[in-house]
């Protein structure tokens, strides 16, 4: 039989379980991991409404200038289209830099009013209160939709118990109870309630002030996170038929097969990334610029660029897989199963696919988890240099490049850099600490040593 064909069974519960399954229950039952889980969901499905776009033009209207807007611009309404002419602090009234004001007594040089941010107060004093009015508001909203929330989970809840059987009542039981259901209500709750205050915010202000251009700052944070999201999600799975392929021939059938699939492996990490990525980067923007009709508007040619650009990530990152795997199945193709395999008639695919694969699927998951964030990572520092996504195309790495200059002007524009850092710190973080949890229980080692740990 082979190695992780068996079923566990939950302790409490008299329900046989296969052993992904019961490794997914010890995620979800750390607190932690939990709670980032959540965090990433918010940002999955801010991700998945910016990926809807809808084309709004009409047949006058040139190519380049095709108004396409997203399902996330409608549901953030104005905040997607009240623009200011240049920089504003957050929540504030005033342009941050004096402009020329034409007066009854002449021009005078002074502070302007915005457009939209506090357009509804007659005077800045009365902005504090208001502020706190809105943020009493918003918290009062954000708990009501949570506790609505809690109450829809609930009665879905009860009506999956009442229609399973009692085999299947169990599995619910352990699956929604518990410390870590805790913490997936109260991150929630969190979230709504910091969700309820800048709701009630951007309706009158700029809650992460406004850009050069007078972009809201917090809009442009928003649909960043599809950039980081496509990045992270589309180039881990870019990596996998190379990574898992390459990885298991070289190391099952060894020979000149391993010999040929570590000098391509090796030729690859040889090549500085960031020149590979840039010499890619340059020659597609040649091609895209040569053939302008190609596209309906410039949203396809910046997805385009940012497809390949996850391709080129994926080709430069697919060697540590790759690397891994080797080394797992050079272990494994001695193990006693496999041997009884290769004695029984089995073919070679048929024990790279039944019985090497599968007992290697929490290394991949491991890898793929834990090399998101360091994608990422790797979109913001592209971007910062200038060969990551198009120019267009909303990224915390040209927030970061746009904050550059800003930090040396006076006054100093500080948001933006602060608004990128705090969204990637919050992206970046949730995936680590869920990818330290699924390596926890995936990895037996980790396992049995945290296991071990908690008995001591």
């Amino acid at each position: 039989m082979a190695a992780g064909a068996w079923c566990g069974v939950v302790r409490g519960a008299r329900v046989a379980q296969p052993p992904a399954r019961r490794n997914w229950r010890l995620v979800f039952q750390s607190r932690i991991a939990t709670g980032s889980a959540v965090l990433i969901a918010f940002a999955a499905t801010v991700a998945l409404l910016d990926s809807v776009h809808f084309n709004v033009s009409t047949q006058d209207q040139a190519r380049y200038n095709t108004p396409v807007v997203s399902a996330l611009d409608l549901a953030l309404g104005p905040l997607a289209y009240q623009r200011e002419t240049s920089y504003s602090a957050p929540l504030a009234l005033f342009e941050l830099s004096k402009t020329t004001l034409e007066t009854p007594s002449g021009p005078v040089r002074t502070y302007a009013r915005l457009k939209y941010g506090g357009a509804h107060l007659q005077h800045e004093s009365q902005r504090a209160a208001d502020v706190a009015q809105r943020a009493y508001k918003g918290m009062l909203w954000g708990a009501l939709c949570w506790a609505l929330l809690l109450i829809v989970v609930w009665v879905c809840k009860r009506a999956a118990l009442q229609a399973a059987s009692p085999g299947q009542q169990v599995r619910v039981h352990v699956f929604c109870a518990g410390p870590a259901q805790n913490a997936a209500v109260w991150t929630t709750l969190v979230l709504f309630v910091i969700g309820g205050v800048v709701a009630q915010w951007a309706e009158a202000y700029h809650v992460l002030g406004t850009d050069k251009v007078g972009v809201d700052v917090l809009y442009t944070a928003l649909k960043s996170l599809r950039t980081a999201l496509v990045i992270g999600l589309l180039t881990t799975l870019l990596t996998l038929p190379a990574g898992i392929g390459l990885g298991l021939a070289a190391g099952y059938f060894g020979g000149w097969v391993d010999d040929v699939i570590q000098y391509i492996y090796t030729t690859l990490n040889s090549i500085p990334s960031v020149l590979l990525i840039a010499a890619t980067v340059l020659m597609l923007q040649v091609a895209l610029e040569a053939n302008p009709q190609a596209f309906a508007s410039g949203v396809e040619k910046a997805d385009l660029r940012l497809f390949f650009l996850c391709a080129i990530l994926g080709l430069t990152t697919w060697t540590g897989l790759a690397r891994l795997m080797r080394g797992e199945v050079l272990k494994m193709r001695e193990l006693d199963y496999v041997l009884a395999a290769r004695a029984s008639g089995v073919g070679s695919w048929g024990i790279l696919v039944r019985h090497l694969l599968p007992n290697l699927m929490h290394l991949v998951l491991i890898a793929l988890v834990m090399d998101f964030s360091g994608l990422v990572l790797a979109e913001a520092v592209l971007s910062y240099v200038g060969v990551g996504v198009d120019p267009s195309t909303f990224s915390y790495g040209t927030m970061i490049n746009a904050a550059r200059l800003e930090l040396s002007r006076e006054p100093l524009v500080w948001w933006s850099l602060v608004a990128a850092f705090v969204f990637m710190l919050a992206l970046v973080l949730a995936a680590n600490l869920f990818a330290d949890a699924v390596r926890d229980a995936f990895d037996p080692r980790a396992r049995q040593l945290k296991q071990s740990q908690l008995r001591a």
